[in-house]
């Protein structure tokens, strides 16, 4: 378990905010409906929802650059989003976060992705989502792959978060991976299912529980069964380093040479686990860029994962409350 001095605190967070990195991936808009449920519907038997509120956050891709730009760092969002209204009203919050929208090219052939939540008495009661996930076309990818190459030369680090929904496909994956290779950009991936096996030779490739379990087929219902899964993902991505994290167990740490390392979960009480994955990759790459080791990083995104659990929603890393849950560990 790494413990921080206050100084080294304060040497990395204070470095973490001359980092520029970019989060390429899907972008999403998550629509919140907020209300309370009075009675049964004698239509069906289902709640009756009456609303009181709603709002609009970042969701997927555009959540993990919002977490970036909360810990500090310079940050701009890669990706598409449709010629709509949903489209606008994304622009709009990146705007108002002040994120810039260079990165965002419109893709006439897909609406933008919208999840949108029903929360009632703070309760998760259903969600529905507009989105289409068929692979994005050449023509779009050499745009995204023109606008990143004229950026590469300012990147601290790379992030490739990637929800299914289209925008990372093998061609577009491959490129990106060998343009920061030659550039030495540091690549961190938060993989899905479809092309979990295309991420090569990256700096920190972190899946979750349920992604290794249906990718490799094997069950990892024990710490010795993933310290053995995890070395086979290890030796078949040649990744730098590997990050399973492990939902209210914690992590696992996987270096070359080393015992993997358990991480523990710092949440104390968990409200909703929505956005943790994008959080714990938000940090660990504004950590690694800023000069943290793999071991002082999984660190300080296990802190972050276990404060934004605590929320109810999709919410952003607060980069003080981060701060201080760090400073605790030293007394």
């Amino acid at each position: 378990m790494i413990t921080f001095t206050k100084e080294r605190l304060n040497t990395l967070f204070e470095k973490m905010k001359q980092q520029k990195i970019i989060v390429i991936g899907d972008l999403m808009l998550d629509r919140y409906i907020w209300g309370r449920v009075s009675r049964i519907s004698p239509e069906a038997p289902v709640p009756v929802i009456d609303i009181e509120s709603e709002s609009f956050r970042f969701g997927g891709a555009a959540n993990v650059t919002y977490n970036v730009k909360t810990l500090g760092a310079e940050v701009m969002p890669v990706g598409i989003i449709g010629d709509d209204g949903s489209g606008i009203r994304l622009k709009k919050l990146f705007g108002e976060k002040d994120l810039p929208v260079d990165g965002l090219i419109i893709d006439q052939d897909r609406p933008t992705t919208v999840k949108t939540r029903i929360i009632a008495h703070n309760q998760h009661v259903v969600r529905t989502d507009r989105e289409m996930r068929h692979p994005l076309s050449r023509k779009v990818q050499d745009r995204l792959v023109d606008f990143i190459k004229a950026h590469l030369s300012e990147l601290s680090g790379i992030i490739l978060e990637d929800y299914n929904k289209g925008l990372l496909v093998p061609r577009f994956i491959h490129t990106v991976i060998e343009m920061a290779g030659k550039r030495n950009v540091m690549v961190f991936v938060d993989p899905k299912f479809d092309h979990f096996f295309e991420y090569q030779n990256v700096t920190v490739f972190k899946p979750n529980r349920k992604e290794v379990v249906d990718r490799m087929g094997l069950r990892l219902d024990s710490d010795e069964a993933i310290e053995r899964v995890g070395e086979k993902l290890m030796e078949r991505l040649r990744c730098k380093y590997l990050l399973i994290t492990l939902g209210e167990e914690g992590m696992m740490l996987f270096e070359p040479g080393k015992e993997p390392n358990k991480v523990p979960t710092r949440a104390v009480k968990v409200h909703d686990v929505s956005g943790a994955g994008d959080t714990v990759i938000a940090a660990m790459t504004t950590a690694m860029t800023a000069g943290a080791s793999v071991q002082e990083a999984a660190s300080i995104a296990n802190h972050a994962a276990g404060i934004v659990c605590g929320e109810v929603g999709i919410v952003p890393i607060d980069r003080d409350r981060l701060y201080e849950s760090l400073l605790e560990d030293m007394e």
